[in-house]
């Protein structure tokens, strides 16, 4: 593997454009952790554009160490990691960036005939295919194809050619594995029992607002697995909800704009919630 050229120089070029670095050395890979933060012993650094609970100085927690501070970046742990690095990482996710690694010919006629058109950066087997806008990243989403955004990094191969795209749907779909809409079986849902007027016994309008306002915030908060996120949360409500008649239009209008804010499509939310319906068999 042939070593970027002046490593720090770049890194810190990128750094200033507001893409987070980090140094990897032989094999493409970050620095292990320094002693004291070896097996999280340290608390970990969860998430980059925070501290974390780790005040480690060094190249450490992979990458969530990426950062676009010189001072960090030229500080005396940070510049001897730099003169033992091969290429410059980086963290697609903190500059709101995705990245399908395409690694094989194979994986690039695929993409060329089912993706978006954006730009491109060739890598030694294949290319890099660079999207504006976060997701979960996903190994193995198919042969050749991998993505790389948030909780990852990637390798600086040069700032490609192409007009860069957001993010589209069909990426996002990747790494989504929705149930099966061949026969599902239906599953067995507890009818709750009704008073003499028809009301549900047991979902009052408090309890059924409670749980609608918990599944909107559990989508909002969700940091990756955004349409599986949506797909369960769907699930779990109707399996509570689906059939004792509380739900209204409203309701699924707070829940399929909670999912739209998140990046879903409305015709993802409409699937997701036809899915979670079949599977219940509702």
């Amino acid at each position: 593997m042939s070593k970027t050229p002046y490593p720090l120089h770049t890194a810190l070029s990128l750094a200033a454009s507001g893409v987070p670095v980090l140094p990897l050395h032989r094999g493409k890979v970050p620095f292990g952790n320094c002693r004291a933060c070896a097996g999280n012993a340290c608390g970990g650094r969860p998430n980059m554009k925070t501290a974390g609970l780790c005040r480690c100085p060094g190249v450490c927690h992979a990458w969530a160490a990426a950062t676009t501070e010189p001072a960090v970046i030229t500080s005396p742990p940070w510049v001897a990691a730099w003169r033992q690095a091969v290429c410059v990482g980086y963290h697609p996710g903190g500059a709101d960036l995705t990245v399908v690694d395409l690694d094989n010919a194979d994986a690039i006629t695929w993409a060329r005939a089912a993706l978006a058109a954006t730009r491109t950066v060739p890598t030694t087997r294949g290319e890099h295919w660079i999207y504006r806008g976060t997701m979960g990243s996903s190994n193995a989403v198919r042969p050749g194809v991998d993505i790389k955004s948030t909780m990852s990094y990637a390798r600086w191969l040069g700032p490609g050619t192409g007009t860069m795209t957001d993010l589209p749907d069909t990426v996002r779909a990747l790494a989504v594995k929705e149930p099966s809409t061949a026969q599902p079986t239906p599953q067995a849902v507890a009818v709750p029992a009704r008073t003499e007027n028809g009301e549900c016994r047991h979902r009052t309008p408090a309890y059924l607002d409670r749980g609608i306002a918990m599944a909107e915030q559990r989508i909002t908060e969700a940091r990756s697995a955004i349409h599986t996120t949506v797909y369960r949360t769907f699930l779990a409500v109707l399996s509570t909800h689906g059939r004792c008649g509380c739900l209204t239009d409203a309701h699924v209008a707070r829940l399929f704009a909670a999912a739209q804010a998140k990046g879903e499509s409305p015709r993802h939310c409409t699937d997701a919630w036809t899915n979670a319906r079949t599977q219940l068999g509702l």
